[in-house]
């Protein structure tokens, strides 16, 4: 692999002291806020970083794709989950039997399912329901008191837990608890989760589970339209030898079908309204040109992306940039790293909503992009577009609180001024 050119044409600067020191599990003092700054710094000095004797950190774009592309390169996480859930446990039985953390023949059978339950046509079936959700809580806002809200708790939080709730068709009463879950079971995906958050993962998993092994039986009961019921589709499968879910399978990624959708959208929409308050220019070019709302989303995943780790274990040796990852190595790939990476994205850290081409990687790449991207964006285009139409002088109110993990960036508070 040739090696990527420097980040800067000027001559290389000193090697940061702290770089040999820099670790995940306690990142530095001001990295959860801003990580931009340290990940230019590994880009361009350690660009395969040591984590442990059998782990490393990526943080070129180009090192990161060729990883996600490596056969050597897998998903399934049991060595990993073992000590850090127990084997057995909720967690541990959820994390294992999903679609992200498993490689084929189950990852490619599974993404199969769940492909086919949200194709193009469901998609496009959604988009009406979702303008409907999105104007309703716009209309919330209009009337809150002061004309101040809380855009997560009060607008991008609601929408994924929405749209995912009538994909599986929740009852309405039983929805109140899924973002709870959804944060639960996810937090626990941290380097370094203690054991009450541990402890709230496990219970959301027990909890969700019996929540949808009632949906469950009573779909088996009374089936609804395969073409417009995702978990009437997902429990007839495709028809196939092997296209159906066992009840472990179905249970275990009706759950992922709500964390994945809840936090990645819940944060896009986060992110996306944060960056565009604090680049007015931006702000504006959208509101004057809706046309560029696809390339708009597409650069907001880039800019603040929601999912800033992902992970794979070597089951082979694998050669990265003159040196070789042994067998059980643990690579952690920094995607908010590589969507700023100049290689790749010339002013990177620059907000450009007309960039093209935008080859981010924050839906990750190759077999293991994610299965419901297109719903995220589906609900962002909605979500953003009709939001910054609606309130043209929609503002900061307040400090933003970004949320403290480093896995998933997102904020667990943003205050605006509807007006």
């Amino acid at each position: 692999m040739s090696n990527l050119p420097p980040e800067s044409a000027s001559p290389a600067p000193q090697r940061p002291s702290w770089i040999d020191a820099f670790q995940l599990r306690q990142p530095p003092a001001g990295f959860i806020d801003d990580p931009y700054p340290w990940y230019a710094e590994l880009r361009r000095h350690a660009p395969v970083h040591p984590l442990a004797s059998d782990a490393c950190l990526l943080t070129r774009h180009e090192d990161i794709v060729a990883v996600y592309r490596h056969p050597a390169a897998r998903s399934d996480k049991r060595r990993e989950f073992g000590p850090k859930f127990g084997v057995g446990t909720p967690l541990y039985e959820h994390h294992t039997s999903s679609l992200v953390f498993n490689d084929p023949p189950l990852h490619t059978r599974v993404r199969r399912l769940m492909m086919g339950a949200l194709n193009q046509r469901a998609i496009a079936r959604m988009e009406a329901g979702v303008v409907a959700l999105v104007d309703g809580l716009l209309d919330r806002l209009a009337q809150r008191p002061g004309g101040t809200a809380d855009l997560i708790e009060d607008f991008a939080a609601g929408i994924p837990v929405e749209v995912i709730g009538n994909l599986l068709d929740v009852p309405a009463p039983d929805r109140t608890p899924l973002r709870a879950w959804s944060l639960a079971i996810l937090s626990a995906l941290e380097p370094a989760p203690s054991a009450a958050t541990l402890a709230e993962g496990h219970a959301a998993v027990t909890d969700f589970s019996e929540l949808l092994r009632g949906l469950i039986a009573h779909r088996r009961r009374h089936p609804g339209d395969p073409e417009a019921d995702v978990l009437t589709r997902l429990l007839q499968g495709d028809g196939s030898p092997d296209g159906a879910f066992t009840e472990t399978e179905l249970l275990h990624n009706c759950i992922f079908l709500l964390n994945a959708g809840h936090e990645t959208t819940t944060n896009l929409i986060g992110n996306g309204v944060h960056a565009l308050l604090t680049h007015r220019e931006a702000l504006q070019q959208l509101q004057a040109d809706p046309g560029l709302l696809g390339t708009a989303v597409e650069e907001l995943l880039r800019f603040e992306s929601p999912l800033q780790l992902n992970n794979r274990l070597s089951d082979a040796p694998i050669e990265l940039r003159g040196a070789t990852l042994p067998p059980g190595t643990f690579i952690t790939l920094a995607v908010g790293a590589a969507n700023r990476d100049p290689s790749v994205f010339p002013d990177p850290d620059r907000l450009d909503l007309a960039r093209k081409p935008n080859a981010h990687l924050a839906f990750g790449h190759s077999a293991h992009a994610c299965a419901g991207m297109n719903v995220a964006r589906l609900e962002a285009r909605v979500a953003i577009g009709r939001l910054v139409q609606r309130f043209p002088k929609l503002s900061l109110a307040g400090p933003a609180v970004r949320d403290r993990r480093v896995r998933f960036r997102g904020f667990s508070r943003l205050p605006v001024q509807i007006g």
